[in-house]
């Protein structure tokens, strides 16, 4: 077996399990090395999979169910006006979780039939939504915001200020704020233990605590 049909096995697995399994078992199930499903353990979690690890009996490794949405049916009207939408967020780089929304829109355009993404999304290229787009923040930065926010985890940022000298802060994300052209952030400052505001796109750098 592949590795990426084996990751994908392994997935569907463990999403069908109701207690944990160690990685002794899932190495001899699918016929690799314990070190080896170790590895794809890792590949998972990178990939986003909420694996989690328990100790005792019925532990293991399983999954998170709180993060797996039962079966949605969306009309093919409803998926291509969510795609618009999402698209244009996209464009006008109003979000900084773009890995999150590319992955969901990339799920519903795979969901559509072809005959209904040609068509629908052919009519929806008759709506236009104009705005100014944010800045541009680096794609590491916004990739750590998003794994902070979803994980709600604290982060190191180098922030450059209205002077233009850049300081590091330890922050925790409150909330999000999406104003016209700017992404801000809200923060606790960690190290003042104040509340503090920053702009998006003045984040020189961020890594997870």
């Amino acid at each position: 077996m592949r590795r990426t049909a084996r990751l994908f096995a392994i997935a569907e697995y463990l999403r069908g399990r109701r207690t944990g399994v160690t990685a002794e078992a899932l190495a001899e199930r699918f016929g690799v090395t314990v070190r080896t499903m170790y590895r794809d353990l890792d590949a998972l979690r990178e990939g986003s999979l909420p694996l989690a690890a328990d100790r005792g009996p019925g532990g293991g490794y399983a999954l998170d169910k709180s993060y797996v949405l039962p079966p949605v049916n969306f009309t093919a009207r409803e998926a291509a006006l969510i795609i618009s939408l999402g698209t244009w967020a996209q464009t006008m780089r109003l979000l900084p979780f773009g890995e999150t929304l590319d992955s969901g829109l990339e799920k519903l355009r795979a969901a559509l039939s072809t005959s209904a993404q040609r068509e629908l999304m052919a009519i929806m290229k008759g709506l236009h939504f104009l705005g100014v787009p944010a800045p541009e923040t680096p794609p590491e930065v916004r990739r750590a915001i998003e794994q902070a926010w979803f994980e709600q985890r604290p982060l190191r940022i180098e922030y450059a200020g209205s002077g233009g000298a850049p300081s590091v802060r330890r922050v925790r994300l409150v909330t999000v704020v999406m104003e016209r052209s700017l992404t801000l952030l809200n923060c606790d400052d960690l190290d003042k233990n104040e509340p503090r505001q920053f702009r998006l796109d003045r984040v020189r750098s961020a890594e997870l605590l």
